[in-house]
């Protein structure tokens, strides 16, 4: 049962990632090239394809940091509970 609770949370983990990125994406896409017009004074497609590239890179940066923080504390979790019998027979 442990190892399938485990499994299950690494998978809502990967989900979670690639959502992050989607949502990244679709901010860009929805963005239409006004965040990068008011920062930098681009207009037009060129605009567009930097909105779009910007929320991308930010949403994979976004995604590596949240699940890559969840992915550690899930490990070291993993290594208490793997460590814990082990001190409670030295006592």
């Amino acid at each position: 049962m442990k190892f399938i609770i485990i499994n299950s949370f690494r998978i809502m983990v990967y989900v979670a990632y690639i959502a992050i990125i989607v949502g990244g994406i679709a901010l860009g896409i929805y963005q239409k090239g006004a965040f990068t017009g008011e920062l930098i004074g681009l207009t037009g497609p060129l605009a567009q394809v930097a909105d779009f590239a910007v929320f991308a890179f930010g949403g994979w940066v976004a995604a590596s940091i949240i699940c890559g923080l969840i992915v550690t504390l899930m490990d070291i979790r993993d290594d208490i509970n793997d460590r814990l019998p082990d001190a409670r027979r030295d006592m």
